[in-house]
C-alpha cells in the first residue's frame, strides 16, 4: 500500500511539473498564435504546478525528480512572488485617485458606477465599451456632478468606444489613429500638481494576434515617447503572465500592481460562475506611485473596476 501512494504521489507529482515547466514557457514566450496567446493569460497558475509538484515528489522520495522539480520551482517562484511584493517608493506630491472599467457594451449599472466614483473619490475614471447611452446614463446618475469634465468617443453596437471622466479641467484631447477600437489620452490640470497625461487604451482582444500584437506595440510607443507625470487606465486584452504586456514597463510606466504588491488581481470574466480568474484591466503610472489597488464588481459588466489610489512623485 505504501509504495501504491508513492507511486500515486510520484505520477501526480511531476504532472504537476509538467504543467508549472509549461507555465514558464508560456510566460516567457513571445507567442503570435492564438491559443499559445489565450493559455499564456492563466501562466502563473500552471507555474505554481512546480512547486506543488517538487513537494509531491520530495515526499515520494523521488530524490533526482524532486531535485529537478525544485530548480523548475525556484524559477517558477521567482517569476511570481515579486507579483506580491510591493515594488512602490514613498511619494510626497498631491493625491489622486484613478479608476478604470469596462461597462461591456455599455451594458454596466450606470447608479454603480457613479457609486464607487463618490465613495472612492475618483478624480479620473477611464472607461471602455462606452456607448451613448451608457453615456447618457452615467450623466443621468450623477457622474458630472462627481467628474465634470470629460472626454467621450462612444460607439453604439460594438466595443469601440471608450471615455475619460475628470474632476479636473482637461486640455489637448487626442485619438490615436491606427487602432480597432477608440484608444485616446488628455491632459488634466490637477490643482496642486499641474499638468497630467491621462490614457485611455483598449487594444482588441488577442483573438485576433497580429492585430492585438500591432496594437499593443503602438501602445507601447505612445507610452515610450511620453515624458512627464501620466496614469494609465485600460482593458488591456493582457495579464501580467504576457510579454507584450510587460514591454509596456520598460520605459517610464511602472503597473499600480507593481507597487502595491497586489498581485494577480483577476478582473474577468465576472459573468461565469467561475470567475474572474485573470487580470486584464490595468492602472499604469508614470511620475506618480500607487498606495493601494483594488477592485470591485459592477453589476451588468463582465469585468470588476480597478481603482487605485495615487501620489504624484
Amino acid at each position: 500500500m505504501y509504495a501504491l501512494v508513492n507511486r500515486g504521489l510520484f505520477i501526480v507529482g511531476w504532472f504537476a511539473v509538467v504543467l508549472g515547466a509549461i507555465g514558464l514557457v508560456l510566460h516567457f514566450g513571445d507567442w503570435q498564435r492564438r491559443g499559445l496567446v489565450l493559455l499564456a493569460s492563466g501562466a502563473s497558475y500552471l507555474m505554481v504546478g512546480a512547486v506543488v509538484g517538487s513537494v509531491l515528489l520530495l515526499i515520494a522520495r523521488g530524490w533526482r525528480s524532486g531535485a529537478v522539480a525544485a530548480v523548475l520551482a525556484v524559477a517558477a517562484l521567482w517569476t511570481l512572488v515579486p507579483a506580491f511584493v510591493p515594488h512602490g517608493h514613498a511619494a510626497t506630491g498631491p493625491r489622486l485617485t484613478v479608476m478604470q472599467s469596462n461597462l461591456l457594451l455599455g451594458g454596466a449599472d450606470p447608479a454603480a458606477v457613479v457609486g464607487a466614483v463618490r465613495s472612492n473619490d475618483v478624480d479620473v475614471l477611464t472607461i471602455n465599451e462606452l456607448t451613448n447611452r451608457a453615456a447618457e446614463r452615467l450623466a443621468a446618475s450623477g457622474l458630472l456632478d462627481e467628474l465634470p469634465y470629460r472626454y467621450l468617443e462612444p460607439v453604439d453596437g460594438s466595443a469601440g468606444g471608450t471615455g475619460i471622466y475628470s474632476r479636473y479641467p482637461l486640455r489637448d484631447f487626442t485619438k490615436f489613429d491606427g487602432f480597432l477600437l477608440n484608444n485616446m489620452s488628455v491632459t488634466m490640470e490637477h490643482p496642486a500638481g499641474g499638468p497630467i497625461a491621462v490614457f485611455a487604451f483598449h487594444p482588441v482582444p488577442p483573438l485576433d494576434v497580429r492585430a492585438w500584437s500591432a496594437e499593443m506595440r503602438s501602445i507601447r510607443g505612445l507610452l515610450d515617447a511620453h515624458r512627464g507625470p501620466a496614469v494609465v487606465g485600460a482593458d488591456f486584452n493582457a495579464t501580467r503572465d504576457h510579454k507584450a504586456f510587460r514591454d509596456l514597463l520598460g520605459g517610464g510606466f511602472a503597473a499600480a500592481a507593481d507597487h502595491t504588491g497586489t498581485g494577480l488581481l483577476p478582473t474577468y470574466p465576472t459573468d461565469r460562475p467561475w470567475g474572474p480568474v485573470i487580470g486584464i484591466d490595468h492602472v499604469l503610472l508614470s511620475g506618480a506611485t500607487a498606495e493601494r489597488l483594488h477592485s470591485l464588481t459592477i453589476p451588468g459588466s463582465d469585468h470588476r473596476a480597478v481603482i487605485a489610489d495615487v501620489r504624484l512623485n
